[in-house]
């Protein structure tokens, strides 16, 4: 590898080094060529020392030479720099070239013109517009002061302005249309003495718009406009306010989807925007969308604590969810009526509300079912249905229908679930008409779930509670004055239960297959056991214990 040839700053640093090595050394030194290792040692870290700051203080005079020279660059040489960062992408250097050729040359239009395209290029419509309007202006202002002057080169001069303006001012209306602003480019056309018809156009529908916005009549014809004038004219996508009014309409239409796709474009572009947090806030809350809703009133709130819109929607929403949850745990605690109370205070606070309300009536029904209170259920949730048919609803309705032993009432309202239910619902549907089906027959018979008192989706927990206060109630030692119905009532109880707190017997039952081995032909339903003896099982538990002794429960028959 070949070593560079010295440069000045390094032929400087060695010959002062050279002078420096002589005055250093004293003459006895300069003869005498022996000297302690500790001399040496010191001189050497002086040497050292020497050149390190000579080198420190060489570059920084070239530095301070550098910086001069760039603070003396000409605008000119500040373009090129900016159209070179331009071509790298550097947007910010470029941007920041542009600006400094602007202090130097703040008349020359020029300078404005290529930071509008600057801008233009990252999406900086709004930077782009005052760009191009000052411009204008400077163009205009240049025009007017060659016009005073009456020589043939001003005259020239004059004309080559006037071409300029005039290619400035309409590229200035072009992006107003694209903007969505076509007043102000109809006027910009005007001065011209020019008519553009897409300006024209564009304006006469933003004038309908805006007339259907604010007399609050027509919502779908303002949104109609509205997205004709986004899709066709304003292409930029930067017209907040535009985009802000169709989602009004969207969301006065119940468009809620609509009205948060759109104000979620206004948030991307202005993440401060206050009315588009309160807008989105609300169409989630229409949508029962609780937790998204109370994140969108709670951003706009930390941009401004006091702002009405979100606060008002942050407290609407507190109040729904506070009394939905209440109900909720009062349900699972089995505090039903509790339960139905703070329901339906949730619900009032907007019965209009019908994400909210539909959903939570289902859950009062479900409350009155389990009070067996099944003529209020029953009521409820016609309520849901007649504002809407569902499936789920109509599904349970029929329940509702089948505990309060409304067979035929409930198959019907099974199969009219059938019949509106999506593809992908239909085989859950189908089941549900065939146990309806079992369930109407078995009416006609012997039917377990009716003599313990259950409902056909009773749990196992449920169904042994009922058993056993019914096993305790028609036991025939309890009733020795009315022992024959007592014994006969005391056995079916017991047949029931051991049906249906056996799995398998309990899904042939509901399939309405036979339970038992001796059962079907005509012939009588028997169960396994002596129901005296089925009795004992379960009320009386064995024990472990030294010995082999029993331990046994004994109940008090009151």
């Amino acid at each position: 590898m070949t070593t560079p040839p010295p440069t000045t700053t390094t032929k400087k640093i060695i010959s002062r080094q050279a002078n420096f090595d002589k005055q250093l050394l004293s003459p006895q030194q300069q003869v005498v060529p022996r000297c302690s290792l500790w001399s040496l040692l010191c001189m050497t870290t002086l040497l050292l020392s020497s050149i390190q700051l000579t080198i420190a203080t060489a570059e920084s005079n070239d530095n301070t030479t550098t910086n001069n020279k760039k603070d003396h660059l000409s605008a000119g040489k500040l373009r090129q720099l900016a159209e070179t960062a331009l071509m790298e992408r550097k947007f910010t250097d470029a941007e920041s070239y542009y600006r400094q050729a602007i202090a130097l040359e703040p008349t020359n239009s020029a300078n404005h013109y290529k930071l509008f395209n600057l801008h233009k290029r990252m999406r900086s419509y709004s930077d782009a517009l005052g760009d191009i309007t000052t411009a204008c202006q400077l163009l205009e202002q240049a025009d007017d002061n060659d016009s005073s002057n009456n020589d043939n080169d001003s005259s020239s001069a004059n004309v080559k302005v006037k071409n300029k303006t005039v290619e400035y001012k309409r590229i200035k209306a072009k992006l107003l249309v694209n903007l969505g602003r076509c007043d102000e480019a109809v006027q910009e056309y005007k001065s011209l003495n020019e008519d553009n018809t897409d300006a024209t156009t564009c304006a006469t529908i933003t004038t309908a718009a805006l007339e259907l916005y604010h007399q609050q009549s027509d919502w779908s014809t303002a949104i109609s406009h509205f997205d004709n004038i986004l899709t066709n004219y304003a292409t930029l996508g930067d017209t907040p306010d535009l985009l802000y009014m169709k989602s009004q309409a969207e969301y006065n239409v119940g468009d809620y989807y609509g009205a948060i796709s759109d104000t979620g474009k206004i948030l991307k572009s202005y993440p401060q925007h206050l009315e588009a947090y309160q807008l989105r806030g609300e169409a989630y809350f229409r949508l029962n969308e609780m937790d998204m809703a109370q994140k969108h009133f709670r951003e706009g709130l930390k941009l401004d604590p006091e702002h009405g819109g979100c606060k008002e929607g942050h407290r609407l929403l507190k109040k729904v969810t506070k009394n939905d949850k209440r109900g909720d745990v009062a349900f699972d605690t089995g505090e039903f009526l509790k339960a139905i109370d703070h329901w339906w205070m949730a619900m009032n606070v907007d019965i209009s509300h019908m994400a909210f309300v539909r959903p939570t009536l289902l859950k009062v029904v479900k409350a009155h079912m389990a009070l067996k209170d099944y003529t209020k259920a029953e009521e409820e949730c016609m309520k849901h249905i007649n504002n809407q048919e569902s499936v789920q609803g109509l599904h349970l309705l029929g329940e509702v229908q089948s505990s309060a032993e409304k067979y035929n009432e409930a198959l019907r309202t099974y199969q009219r679930a059938l019949e509106i239910a999506p593809d992908d619902q239909k085989q859950q549907c189908k089941r549900k008409v065939e146990q309806a089906q079992v369930a109407l027959k078995q009416s006609t018979e012997k039917n377990y779930y009716k003599i313990l008192s259950v409902p056909r989706n009773a749990k196992l927990k449920e169904i042994k509670k009922s058993y056993r206060e019914l096993a305790l109630q028609w036991h025939p030692d309890k009733n020795t004055d009315n022992k024959e119905k007592a014994e006969q009532m005391f056995q079916d109880i017991s047949e029931a239960y051991e049906v249906l707190s056996d799995k398998e017997l309990r899904e042939k039952y509901d399939r309405g297959e036979p339970v038992f081995e001796n059962q079907g032909g005509g012939g009588q339903q028997r169960h396994h056991m002596n129901p005296n003896q089925f009795f004992h099982q379960n009320f009386h538990q064995g024990g472990g214990g030294g010995g082999g002794h029993q331990q046994r429960h004994h109940f008090r028959w009151g």
